[in-house]
């Protein structure tokens, strides 16, 4: 679900969970305790991760909440000040400097994973909290797609991560309304300050972020998503605090949350759209090469550099292509392969019915998946899965599909969400290769069983890294032959255009941050490669254009992972088991690029 990227979507990414109805922690809990074969250098480690953790939590609440932790949940914490980006680097010194504490040959197998997981983050994270790299991203603390008002009002509905089962809940979310009215006028400090240094967002940006903040302020009061809570109330609320609180809401809304809606947007429009840049990539703002340098590296764990990520993006373009060829002559169309393109379409034949009938479709194809899926997995999360539209409010900035996690004590399920905006582009032939990705054995697979697992250090099992969890996704698409999936030579052409969208994306991405590629000259690329909707292929330029570097991850982490794979079946011959295989990628969390790979080698070793 998810996802360059703000302070906010940064740490939501590295939680990646969704919050449940969690018992108040009253306490710190403890350090966890020894595992068999444990010594006095694993428990030293253990407990720099546990500290490091504990200190994050408070640091960032909102964390915490979405972690299913109760302890902050009356604070929504500092996205946008200075003092906490102050707080974050130096927490991350001392957090490396404790670690170069440890002697890492005396550790287990399993922590010397997490000593390098740990160091590798610690260190990447410290490049993006220098004064250069701040310099250039906390001046721009929104955007349409990472934006807080982005994600706090479905947090805030009652149908989001927040919990709303006692009357300490809904006082809560009170709270945290009024603190994130207070971050929005932060933000908009933030938003000067780089007006007066020339790091702007640019134009098209700004006005996705001004219709966005249009919409949330015309629901008005009762119909608000922040009025959601109050619409229906769990058993055990006095009658008299129910309505207390439905007019604490409303007032709420009406007078601290509208208000702080309009602030921002009266602000985005009569002023900083002025001021906003008409380039789109990040070469035309001051420090903008420096910093996608950061971004590329960040999001795939790799120092790549941008000139080797777009020929690697143009090779895989071509190769797609011809296997598009292939299914083309399959079906036995017989034009070009861009009137094919067309023919996926335009033809009605593609296009879901309604609303409900794409959840039938997705509720079919799960179904199917199950049946399979164990011939390729051991490792079965408990979290269970539940497939949702997304939410009318936000549907028409979002992605086609997304996935929200569920939480390791299975108060709360995992999410698929699909998306029913502009319903005629939802075309059916692409469900069964998003249903891989976004739920079984993508993202639900592989963030569950990482959240489930008590054995690893909580940074490892509740963090993760774009390239790996992304990756990971894009990989799970490649196992439909072994899954059942695309025996239609349509939902085939479905798998390789989901495919060519994340080799095009290192192509699109790398062009207009480096190349100065603009939107339109994108959108024609990735309509001339693929089949996909021009509703999808704007949304696609208009996210990298907010979030540069980010999308360059998928495919990275998928070859990456195709790439341990293949070495693995050559060296292992008839030893190879990929129900082992997936286990061994698994069982440890999100890892960067490096760490993994020296994993699979040290298990093909063991293995042989």
């Amino acid at each position: 679900m998810t996802i360059k990227m703000t302070r906010i979507r940064a740490l939501l990414a590295s939680t990646l969970l969704a919050a449940s109805a969690a018992p108040l922690m009253a306490q710190v809990p403890p350090p966890p305790a020894p595992l068999p074969g444990d010594g006095p250098e694993d428990g030293k480690l253990k407990r720099i991760f546990h500290d490091s953790d504990e200190a994050g939590l408070k640091r960032n609440p909102i964390g915490a909440l979405f972690r299913g932790d109760l302890r902050y949940a009356d604070r929504l914490g500092d996205f946008f000040s200075y003092q906490q980006i102050d707080a974050e680097r130096a927490a991350a010194q001392e957090d490396l400097r404790r670690l170069n504490t440890i002697d890492r040959a005396k550790l287990t197998a399993t922590d010397q994973i997490a000593y390098d997981v740990f160091r590798q983050g610690t260190l990447t994270g410290l490049k993006g909290l220098s004064p250069e790299i701040v310099a250039l991203t906390a001046v721009r603390p929104l955007d349409h797609f990472n934006g807080v008002q982005g994600f706090y009002p479905d947090l805030a509905s009652g149908q989001g991560a927040a919990p709303f089962k006692t009357l300490v809940d809904y006082e809560n979310n009170l709270k945290r309304n009024a603190q994130y009215a207070a971050q929005l006028d932060i933000a908009i400090q933030r938003f000067r300050e780089g007006m007066k240094t020339g790091v702007v967002q640019p134009k098209l940006t700004v006005r996705n972020m001004i219709e966005q903040f249009d919409n949330i302020i015309n629901e008005g009061v009762e119909g608000s998503t922040f009025m959601g809570p109050v619409k229906k109330f769990p058993d055990g609320i006095p009658a008299a605090d129910q309505a207390r609180l439905r007019t604490a809401y409303a007032t709420q809304v009406r007078d601290v949350l509208i208000p702080a809606h309009k602030r921002m947007r009266d602000f985005l429009s009569g002023t900083y759209l002025a001021a906003a840049r008409d380039s789109v990539g990040l070469s035309a703002m001051p420090g903008g090469a420096k910093l996608y340098d950061y971004l590329i590296e960040a999001s795939t764990t790799l120092p790549l550099k941008a000139e080797e990520v777009h020929a690697l993006g143009l090779s895989e373009v071509a190769r797609i292509l011809k296997e598009m060829e292939t299914q083309k002559q399959a079906v036995g169309y017989k034009g070009t392969l861009p009137e094919f393109f067309e023919f996926l379409r335009t033809d009605k034949q593609f296009v879901p019915k309604s609303a409900d009938d794409l959840r039938l479709r997705y509720e079919a194809i799960g179904k199917r998946v199950d049946a399979r899926v164990r011939e390729q997995f051991s490792l079965i999360p408990k979290t269970t899965l539940e497939i949702r539209p997304v939410p009318a409010y936000k549907e028409k900035t979002d992605a086609g599909g997304s996935y929200q996690q569920g939480t390791p004590d299975g108060s709360r399920p995992g999410v698929f969400f699909y998306n029913t905006y502009d319903l005629p582009s939802r075309y059916m032939w692409e469900m069964e290769t998003l249903y891989l990705h976004e739920a079984v054995p993508g993202h639900h697979f592989q963030i569950s069983l990482a959240a489930e697992n008590e054995k690893l250090p909580a940074f490892m099992r509740f963090g993760g890294n774009t390239a790996y969890v992304e990756g990971w996704a894009l990989y799970a698409e490649t196992l439909w032959p072994e899954l059942g999936m695309e025996t239609d030579p349509y939902q085939r052409m479905g798998g390789l255009s989901d495919e060519m969208l994340r080799a095009m994306r290192l192509v699109v991405d790398t062009g207009i941050h480096a190349k100065g590629w603009g939107r339109d000259q994108s959108i024609a690329y990735m309509l001339a490669n693929s089949p996909m909707a021009k509703t999808d292929a704007t949304a696609e330029v208009e996210r990298y254009i907010a979030i540069p570097g980010q999308a360059l991850a998928y495919k990275i982490g998928q070859l990456t992972i195709l790439r341990t794979k293949a070495k693995a079946k050559a060296a292992l011959g008839a030893k190879f088991d990929p129900r082992a295989f997936h286990a061994e990628v698994l069982d440890t969390g999100s890892l960067p690029m490096p760490v993994l790979e020296k994993k699979i080698d040290d298990w093909i070793a063991r293995t042989r």
